[in-house]
């Protein structure tokens, strides 16, 4: 691979806000496809373990949608990582980053570290503020102020007014905007915001529903072309710096290929397993394996000659019954004698039933749906050997769901953190709830190809 090294003057933009539910997915997605619709090759990036926003980022700029978030992968990697994104598979005309929460809110009791205004700082660009004008007029001024003020080294570029009650409203917005020298590139009002169906905390990943999806990016273009200044948001992205960092390779991050054979890698995909991170394929390829996709819901075997699996999260209740009725790809996963990574859905997925129906039964646990979210990041230790880590390796990872299992750990447990015991190892399979970012631990990718053998 050709890494990029010279310094690039990549235009760049953030689209933030105070908080969550002010638009800024509506904006960032509409932006993108907005762009791209003028012939413009865009970059689309998400701060943050998220997994569903990239997917309409994705469909909005025709390339992957790819995270940023320096609790996952350490804040030194997500320079190059944004690098590396803008440069496949080929060369981004502009970056558009959505961040996470609000600007200034990260990862708990660590003053901001992972947050929105973290990585804005970290790749050096501009913020494009996106705020909720609901019920306030001139007191959004001093919002957007006390934003900017909180911490210098961000700096807030322009601001788009969303839901908007009136040309009158809109007046008084941008007069009280003017007053602090921050300038209005953009205004939305609440009859023309777009919206789309939502579940537990995001939107219904694209996968799901691809032409509802398709519809709604449309949708959000041309709510983004007649209502945003799309030059003024590109002279913005062009104030950024040009990024002097070389770009993430995940042939160095796994120091080569493991060995002369290519062992075939399935990873799963499709409507149920769509919490992928894009990075995970390419260090597979770096270390040697030829990378496949298996959707579970529709492909009654393994591809042939797979040598591991690699199953990860999604929302696998609502297609309970349908991967039950694949009851031959259940019955060759409880038999297969390689390598599985599974997280999340992937761990519901291998055991004997979700919600009384059943699954594969390659672990032996029951889970079922709860009304309880359990949502956070996690610094974790490996309890047991297993295909992608060691005894006593740290990982920082993330968990998401409203399920629970029964057992809660195996004997022989995937990880402890909070002082308890989360996951099982069995065998050749790794499973637990937790979600890992391998840029952030790529040696799991080179184990689990060595593996194979």
């Amino acid at each position: 691979m050709n890494v990029p090294t010279e310094p690039w003057p990549l235009p760049r933009v953030v689209v933030a806000a105070p908080a969550s539910g002010h638009g800024k997915t509506t904006v960032a997605t509409g932006l993108l496809a907005a762009l791209r619709r003028r012939g413009l090759t865009v970059s689309p990036h998400k701060v943050g373990p998220d997994y569903i926003d990239p997917g309409y980022h994705a469909l909005a700029a025709g390339r992957a949608g790819r995270n940023l978030d320096p609790f996952l992968v350490g804040a030194e990697r997500i320079a190059p990582l944004l690098r590396h994104g803008a440069s496949v598979p080929t060369p981004a005309d502009i970056a558009v980053v959505e961040g996470v929460m609000g600007l200034h809110d990260g990862a708990v009791g660590r003053r901001g570290y992972a947050s929105t205004a973290h990585v804005a700082r970290l790749i050096e660009a501009p913020v494009l503020l996106v705020l909720d004008t609901t019920a306030q007029g001139r007191s959004a001024a001093a919002l957007t102020l006390g934003m900017a003020a909180f911490d210098p080294a961000v700096r807030i570029g322009g601001v788009i007014l969303n839901r908007v009650g009136s040309p009158r409203h809109e007046t008084l917005l941008r007069d009280a905007l003017a007053e602090v020298g921050v300038p209005v590139l953009g205004a939305v009002t609440r009859a023309a915001e777009v919206a789309a169906p939502a579940r537990h905390l995001g939107l219904v990943p694209v996968a799901e529903r691809a032409p509802e999806s398709l519809a709604i990016v449309t949708a959000l273009a041309e709510l983004v072309e007649a209502t945003v200044d799309l030059d003024a948001v590109l002279d913005l992205a062009r104030t950024a710096p040009a990024l002097t960092t070389p770009a993430w390779d995940p042939v160095a991050a796994v120091g080569g290929p493991a060995g002369t054979e290519r062992p075939r890698v399935a990873l799963a995909g499709g409507p149920a397993f769509t919490f992928s991170y894009a990075e995970t394929a390419e260090l597979l390829a770096a270390a040697g394996a030829d990378v496949v996709t298996v959707d579970p819901l529709r492909d009654p075997a393994l591809p042939a000659s797979t040598r591991a699996v690699v199953i990860g999260g999604g929302f696998p209740e609502a297609y309970a019954e349908a991967l039950a009725g694949n009851a031959t790809l259940r019955a060759e996963l409880a038999d297969f004698d390689g390598p599985i990574v599974a997280e999340c859905a992937g761990l519901l997925y291998l055991g004997r039933s979700l919600d009384d129906v059943p699954m594969c039964g390659r672990l032996d646990l029951s889970a079922r749906m709860t009304g309880r979210l359990t949502l956070g990041y996690r610094e974790a230790v490996a309890v047991s050997d297993s295909p992608v880590a060691r005894v006593g390796e740290g990982v920082r990872g993330h968990e998401f769901h409203r399920t629970t299992t029964d057992p809660q750990h195996g004997e022989a447990p995937a990880w402890r953190w909070d002082e308890a015991e989360h996951g099982f190892v069995t065998g050749r399979v790794h499973a637990s709830y937790l979600h890992t970012h391998w840029a952030g631990q790529p040696a799991a990718a080179l184990r689990l190809v060595e593996a194979c053998r």
